[in-house]
Protein backbone atom coordinates (compact mmCIF):
# COMPACT_ATOMS: atom_id res chain seq x y z
CA UNK A 1 0.00 0.00 0.00
CA UNK A 2 1.34 3.39 -0.81
CA UNK A 3 1.75 6.05 1.49
CA UNK A 4 -0.88 8.00 0.33
CA UNK A 5 -3.50 5.36 0.99
CA UNK A 6 -2.29 4.40 4.06
CA UNK A 7 -2.54 7.98 6.07
CA UNK A 8 -5.22 9.31 3.82
CA UNK A 9 -3.38 12.27 2.03
CA UNK A 10 -3.24 13.33 -1.69
CA UNK A 11 0.37 12.58 -2.22
CA UNK A 12 2.66 9.77 -0.70
CA UNK A 13 5.15 12.37 1.03
CA UNK A 14 5.60 13.62 4.83
CA UNK A 15 7.26 17.09 5.55
CA UNK A 16 10.42 16.41 7.84
CA UNK A 17 10.45 17.22 11.21
CA UNK A 18 12.72 20.74 11.87
CA UNK A 19 13.76 21.36 14.60
CA UNK A 20 12.30 25.26 15.51
CA UNK A 21 10.52 25.06 11.87
CA UNK A 22 7.84 22.20 11.77
CA UNK A 23 5.77 24.03 13.90
CA UNK A 24 1.70 23.36 14.18
CA UNK A 25 1.28 26.14 11.68
CA UNK A 26 3.79 24.89 9.14
CA UNK A 27 2.38 21.30 9.74
CA UNK A 28 -1.15 22.43 8.91
CA UNK A 29 0.14 24.37 5.95
CA UNK A 30 1.59 20.97 4.83
CA UNK A 31 -1.55 19.18 5.51
CA UNK A 32 -3.65 21.72 3.55
CA UNK A 33 -1.59 21.59 0.73
CA UNK A 34 -1.83 17.76 0.50
CA UNK A 35 1.30 16.15 2.46
CA UNK A 36 1.74 14.94 5.72
CA UNK A 37 2.59 17.49 8.14
CA UNK A 38 4.70 17.13 10.77
CA UNK A 39 5.03 19.38 14.47
CA UNK A 40 8.96 18.92 15.55
CA UNK A 41 8.96 18.10 19.37
CA UNK A 42 12.35 18.86 19.33
CA UNK A 43 13.62 22.10 21.33
CA UNK A 44 10.27 22.67 23.08
CA UNK A 45 8.36 21.91 26.43
CA UNK A 46 5.44 19.87 26.64
CA UNK A 47 3.40 22.87 27.31
CA UNK A 48 4.57 24.27 24.17
CA UNK A 49 4.09 20.73 22.15
CA UNK A 50 0.10 21.15 23.19
CA UNK A 51 -0.02 24.87 22.10
CA UNK A 52 1.83 23.21 18.64
CA UNK A 53 -0.82 21.09 18.11
CA UNK A 54 -3.94 22.91 19.40
CA UNK A 55 -2.45 25.27 16.98
CA UNK A 56 -2.50 22.51 14.01
CA UNK A 57 -5.83 21.47 14.38
CA UNK A 58 -7.13 24.80 14.47
CA UNK A 59 -5.87 25.24 11.34
CA UNK A 60 -6.51 21.98 9.16
CA UNK A 61 -8.55 19.10 9.38
CA UNK A 62 -6.49 17.16 7.33
CA UNK A 63 -4.33 14.16 9.09
CA UNK A 64 -1.25 15.63 10.56
CA UNK A 65 1.70 14.29 13.02
CA UNK A 66 4.46 14.79 15.49
CA UNK A 67 8.13 13.74 15.78
CA UNK A 68 9.47 13.41 19.06
CA UNK A 69 13.16 13.42 19.53
CA UNK A 70 14.00 10.79 22.23
CA UNK A 71 17.35 12.67 23.12
CA UNK A 72 14.66 15.31 25.02
CA UNK A 73 14.59 15.63 28.50
CA UNK A 74 10.91 15.73 28.40
CA UNK A 75 10.42 12.97 26.04
CA UNK A 76 8.32 10.33 28.87
CA UNK A 77 6.26 13.20 29.39
CA UNK A 78 6.08 14.13 25.81
CA UNK A 79 5.28 10.35 24.75
CA UNK A 80 2.33 10.82 26.94
CA UNK A 81 0.62 13.65 25.85
CA UNK A 82 1.30 12.39 22.27
CA UNK A 83 -0.83 9.35 23.54
CA UNK A 84 -3.79 12.00 25.22
CA UNK A 85 -3.93 13.76 21.99
CA UNK A 86 -4.40 10.87 19.95
CA UNK A 87 -1.55 12.19 17.34
CA UNK A 88 -2.81 10.22 14.31
CA UNK A 89 0.90 9.46 13.08
CA UNK A 90 4.07 9.32 14.88
CA UNK A 91 7.51 9.47 13.72
CA UNK A 92 10.91 9.59 15.97
CA UNK A 93 14.74 10.29 15.98
CA UNK A 94 17.83 9.84 17.78
CA UNK A 95 16.89 6.59 19.47
CA UNK A 96 14.44 3.74 19.86
CA UNK A 97 11.07 4.38 20.72
CA UNK A 98 10.26 0.69 21.67
CA UNK A 99 8.90 1.36 24.90
CA UNK A 100 6.91 4.10 24.19
CA UNK A 101 5.11 1.69 20.63
CA UNK A 102 2.12 -0.27 22.52
CA UNK A 103 1.34 2.85 24.52
CA UNK A 104 0.81 5.33 20.96
CA UNK A 105 -0.71 1.82 18.88
CA UNK A 106 -3.40 1.76 21.93
CA UNK A 107 -4.38 5.44 21.30
CA UNK A 108 -5.09 4.51 17.73
CA UNK A 109 -1.33 6.55 16.49
CA UNK A 110 0.20 4.59 13.76
CA UNK A 111 4.23 4.68 14.40
CA UNK A 112 7.06 5.02 11.93
CA UNK A 113 10.82 5.44 13.65
CA UNK A 114 13.44 7.29 11.45
CA UNK A 115 16.14 5.11 11.06
CA UNK A 116 20.19 5.26 9.92
CA UNK A 117 20.40 1.51 9.51
CA UNK A 118 18.94 -1.99 9.16
CA UNK A 119 19.66 -3.30 12.46
CA UNK A 120 17.19 -0.46 14.00
CA UNK A 121 14.44 -1.01 11.72
CA UNK A 122 14.73 -4.73 12.59
CA UNK A 123 14.51 -4.22 16.00
CA UNK A 124 11.51 -1.39 15.83
CA UNK A 125 10.02 -3.78 13.14
CA UNK A 126 9.85 -6.52 16.58
CA UNK A 127 8.69 -3.95 18.61
CA UNK A 128 5.89 -2.79 16.50
CA UNK A 129 6.41 0.31 14.11
CA UNK A 130 3.99 0.12 11.17
CA UNK A 131 6.88 1.51 9.26
CA UNK A 132 10.18 2.96 9.16
CA UNK A 133 11.70 5.87 7.69
CA UNK A 134 15.40 5.28 6.27
CA UNK A 135 16.62 8.26 5.94
CA UNK A 136 20.08 8.80 4.50
CA UNK A 137 23.12 11.02 4.51
CA UNK A 138 22.14 13.14 2.00
CA UNK A 139 19.23 14.79 4.10
CA UNK A 140 20.21 17.75 6.34
CA UNK A 141 20.26 18.16 10.16
CA UNK A 142 21.22 15.14 12.11
CA UNK A 143 22.78 12.04 9.53
CA UNK A 144 23.89 8.58 9.58
CA UNK A 145 26.57 7.19 7.22
CA UNK A 146 24.75 5.35 4.51
CA UNK A 147 23.64 7.01 1.30
CA UNK A 148 19.41 6.86 0.38
CA UNK A 149 20.41 4.83 -2.27
CA UNK A 150 22.43 1.98 -0.63
CA UNK A 151 20.25 2.31 2.42
CA UNK A 152 16.51 1.77 1.29
CA UNK A 153 16.72 -1.20 -0.47
CA UNK A 154 18.96 -3.22 2.65
CA UNK A 155 16.03 -1.95 5.19
CA UNK A 156 13.56 -3.30 2.99
CA UNK A 157 14.99 -6.47 2.64
CA UNK A 158 15.70 -6.06 6.46
CA UNK A 159 11.78 -5.73 7.49
CA UNK A 160 8.33 -6.74 6.59
CA UNK A 161 6.85 -3.56 7.29
CA UNK A 162 6.61 -0.35 5.14
CA UNK A 163 9.69 1.53 4.36
CA UNK A 164 9.40 5.62 3.68
CA UNK A 165 12.39 6.89 1.65
CA UNK A 166 14.01 9.98 3.28
CA UNK A 167 17.29 11.98 2.27
CA UNK A 168 18.38 13.49 -0.99
CA UNK A 169 14.41 13.80 -2.44
CA UNK A 170 12.97 17.37 -4.04
CA UNK A 171 11.84 16.25 -7.58
CA UNK A 172 9.86 13.90 -9.24
CA UNK A 173 12.39 11.98 -10.62
CA UNK A 174 14.39 11.38 -7.14
CA UNK A 175 10.37 10.34 -6.05
CA UNK A 176 10.54 7.62 -8.53
CA UNK A 177 13.86 6.66 -7.52
CA UNK A 178 12.63 6.09 -4.23
CA UNK A 179 9.48 3.79 -5.59
CA UNK A 180 11.53 1.56 -7.37
CA UNK A 181 14.06 1.15 -4.77
CA UNK A 182 11.01 -0.35 -2.76
CA UNK A 183 9.77 2.62 -0.83
CA UNK A 184 5.97 3.35 -0.24
CA UNK A 185 6.64 6.87 -0.19
CA UNK A 186 8.81 10.23 0.74
CA UNK A 187 10.12 12.56 3.90
CA UNK A 188 11.09 15.61 2.27
CA UNK A 189 12.76 18.52 4.25
CA UNK A 190 15.56 20.78 2.28
CA UNK A 191 12.50 21.53 -0.72
CA UNK A 192 10.43 22.76 1.75
CA UNK A 193 12.57 24.65 3.55
CA UNK A 194 12.34 27.37 -0.04
CA UNK A 195 8.40 27.32 0.62
CA UNK A 196 6.60 30.70 1.09
CA UNK A 197 4.87 29.45 4.40
CA UNK A 198 8.24 27.89 5.96
CA UNK A 199 8.66 30.31 8.46
CA UNK A 200 12.41 31.01 8.30
CA UNK A 201 14.17 33.94 7.61
CA UNK A 202 14.60 35.26 4.54
CA UNK A 203 18.34 34.81 4.67
CA UNK A 204 18.18 31.31 5.09
CA UNK A 205 15.69 30.97 2.13
CA UNK A 206 18.14 33.08 -0.20
CA UNK A 207 21.10 30.89 1.11
CA UNK A 208 19.40 27.77 -0.09
CA UNK A 209 18.61 29.36 -3.73
CA UNK A 210 22.27 30.59 -3.72
CA UNK A 211 23.65 27.21 -2.48
CA UNK A 212 25.39 24.28 -5.30
CA UNK A 213 25.51 20.57 -5.14
CA UNK A 214 28.77 20.61 -2.92
CA UNK A 215 27.86 23.64 -0.65
CA UNK A 216 27.12 21.34 2.34
CA UNK A 217 29.15 20.14 4.85
CA UNK A 218 28.99 17.60 8.10
CA UNK A 219 30.18 18.82 11.47
CA UNK A 220 29.73 17.33 14.36
CA UNK A 221 31.02 13.13 13.54
CA UNK A 222 33.96 13.34 15.99
CA UNK A 223 31.47 13.91 18.81
CA UNK A 224 29.33 10.91 17.44
CA UNK A 225 26.53 13.54 16.28
CA UNK A 226 27.15 14.51 12.54
CA UNK A 227 24.63 17.35 11.59
CA UNK A 228 24.47 18.44 7.94
CA UNK A 229 24.16 22.08 7.26
CA UNK A 230 25.48 24.15 4.78
CA UNK A 231 29.11 25.75 4.71
CA UNK A 232 29.54 28.85 6.32
CA UNK A 233 31.63 30.42 8.36
CA UNK A 234 30.59 28.70 11.57
CA UNK A 235 30.69 25.61 10.16
CA UNK A 236 33.78 25.74 8.52
CA UNK A 237 35.18 26.58 12.05
CA UNK A 238 33.55 23.27 13.77
CA UNK A 239 34.85 21.28 11.26
CA UNK A 240 38.75 23.11 11.83
CA UNK A 241 38.24 22.76 15.91
CA UNK A 242 37.45 18.80 15.25
CA UNK A 243 40.37 18.04 13.23
CA UNK A 244 42.31 20.39 16.13
CA UNK A 245 40.55 17.85 18.31
CA UNK A 246 40.00 20.57 20.66
CA UNK A 247 37.73 20.04 23.80
CA UNK A 248 34.05 19.30 23.16
CA UNK A 249 32.87 21.37 25.64
CA UNK A 250 34.53 24.39 23.18
CA UNK A 251 33.40 23.52 20.39
CA UNK A 252 29.76 23.12 21.76
CA UNK A 253 30.59 26.93 22.91
CA UNK A 254 30.38 27.63 19.30
CA UNK A 255 27.21 26.19 18.52
CA UNK A 256 24.92 26.80 20.84
CA UNK A 257 22.03 29.21 19.85
CA UNK A 258 23.33 28.74 16.23
CA UNK A 259 19.80 26.79 14.81
CA UNK A 260 17.97 29.77 16.54
CA UNK A 261 20.54 32.55 14.85
CA UNK A 262 19.71 30.87 11.62
CA UNK A 263 16.22 30.28 11.67
CA UNK A 264 14.88 33.40 13.92
CA UNK A 265 17.81 35.73 13.34
CA UNK A 266 19.28 34.80 9.34
CA UNK A 267 22.79 35.24 10.93
CA UNK A 268 25.08 34.64 7.75
CA UNK A 269 28.45 33.93 9.66
CA UNK A 270 27.16 31.90 13.16
CA UNK A 271 23.75 30.62 12.21
CA UNK A 272 23.01 26.52 11.84
CA UNK A 273 21.60 26.70 8.11
CA UNK A 274 20.27 22.70 8.27
CA UNK A 275 20.05 21.67 4.73
CA UNK A 276 20.94 18.92 2.38
CA UNK A 277 22.40 18.02 -0.68
CA UNK A 278 19.64 18.53 -2.90
CA UNK A 279 20.12 22.41 -1.54
CA UNK A 280 21.35 22.90 -4.93
CA UNK A 281 18.56 22.02 -7.06
CA UNK A 282 16.33 24.83 -4.92
CA UNK A 283 16.00 27.67 -7.62
CA UNK A 284 12.86 29.60 -6.39
CA UNK A 285 10.63 30.25 -3.17
CA UNK A 286 7.24 28.61 -4.24
CA UNK A 287 3.69 27.78 -2.27
CA UNK A 288 3.51 24.67 -0.63
CA UNK A 289 1.01 23.24 -3.48
CA UNK A 290 3.04 24.19 -6.23
CA UNK A 291 5.82 22.27 -4.94
CA UNK A 292 4.06 19.00 -4.28
CA UNK A 293 2.01 19.15 -7.35
CA UNK A 294 5.55 19.60 -9.09
CA UNK A 295 6.76 16.42 -7.74
CA UNK A 296 3.56 14.66 -8.56
CA UNK A 297 3.83 15.77 -12.03
CA UNK A 298 7.45 15.41 -12.58
CA UNK A 299 7.24 11.90 -10.78
CA UNK A 300 3.96 10.88 -13.60
CA UNK A 301 6.66 11.97 -16.43
CA UNK A 302 9.60 9.88 -15.33
CA UNK A 303 7.57 7.24 -14.85
CA UNK A 304 5.92 7.14 -17.84
CA UNK A 305 9.28 7.59 -19.64
CA UNK A 306 10.50 4.82 -18.16
CA UNK A 307 7.86 2.83 -19.35
CA UNK A 308 8.07 4.15 -23.00
CA UNK A 309 11.79 3.22 -22.72
CA UNK A 310 11.03 -0.24 -21.62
Amino acid sequence: MRLDKMLGIKYPLIQGAMANIATGEFAAAVSNAGALGLIAAGGISPEQLRREISICRKKTDKPFGVNLMLMSPYADEMAKILAEEKIALITTGAGSPGQYIPMWKDAGAKVFPVVPASILAKRLARSGADAVIAEGTEAGGHVGELTTMALVPQVISAVDIPVVAAGGIANGRQLAAAFALGAIGAQLGTCLLASEECPIHENYKLALLKAKDTDTIVTGRSGGAPVRVLKNKMAREYVRMEQDKLPREEMEMLTLGSLRRAVQDGDIDTGSFMAGQVAGQLTEIRPLCDIFAALQSEYEACVNGLVSAL
